[in-house]
Parts: C-alpha cells; sequence; structure tokens
C-alpha cells in the first residue's frame, strides 16, 4: 500500500474544474470532486491500474480518466503523486506535469 499526495497545482486544476461546472450544477461539480478523490484512493492498493497516456510515451506518468477529467500521477514505492487534472477535452501540456513535480524519463 502506497500514500496519496496531491500537489498544489493537481487541486487547483480540480478546484477550477469544480467551480465552472457549479456554476450551472453545484451538485454535480460536489460529486465529481467526490468521484475523482474515490477513484484516486483506490490507488493506494493498485498504483499501477492508471493507463500509460499516449501524449507522454516513454515518461513515468500515467493518468486515471473519471469522465469529463483526466488525472496524471507518477508513482514511486511509498507513494502516487497526483500532478495535474484537466477536462478531457483540452489538450495536454506536457509543462504542466514538469511543473507539478513530474519528471522526464
Amino acid at each position: 500500500m502506497v500514500g496519496i499526495i496531491w500537489t498544489e497545482p493537481a487541486l487547483s486544476d480540480l478546484d477550477a474544474i469544480a467551480d465552472f461546472i457549479a456554476l450551472e450544477n453545484p451538485v454535480a461539480a460536489q460529486k465529481l470532486v467526490r468521484r475523482i478523490f474515490k477513484h484516486a484512493e483506490q490507488l493506494t492498493d493498485h498504483p499501477e491500474s492508471g493507463s500509460k497516456p499516449v501524449e507522454l510515451e516513454g515518461w513515468d506518468y500515467r493518468q486515471i480518466v473519471e469522465p469529463p477529467c483526466r488525472v496524471f500521477y507518477r508513482h514511486d514505492d511509498d507513494c502516487v503523486y497526483i500532478l495535474h487534472v484537466m477536462r478531457s477535452k483540452q489538450r495536454l501540456r506536457a509543462s504542466k506535469l514538469k511543473r507539478g513535480g513530474g519528471r522526464e524519463n
């Protein structure tokens, strides 16, 4: 079992997405945040369960998808680091992950 560490940029990303959704539907925004946290918690037992993002081939990143979001993370023997959350419709920029504490392999 590993620990989960949410980086500040990832929490800010999720907060911004939830705020946007809450403008139209506050209940849906709350449900989305709960689903994302629940899905991320499953990584404590299964840190390799996320898929490898096609855009980041050759890097040590994985993602979990909780529509309409993608949650990017990396892990080592002790921790899963949640680095970035984005809407699935957005285009991924690798610089977001580097600023979030990611490392290129």
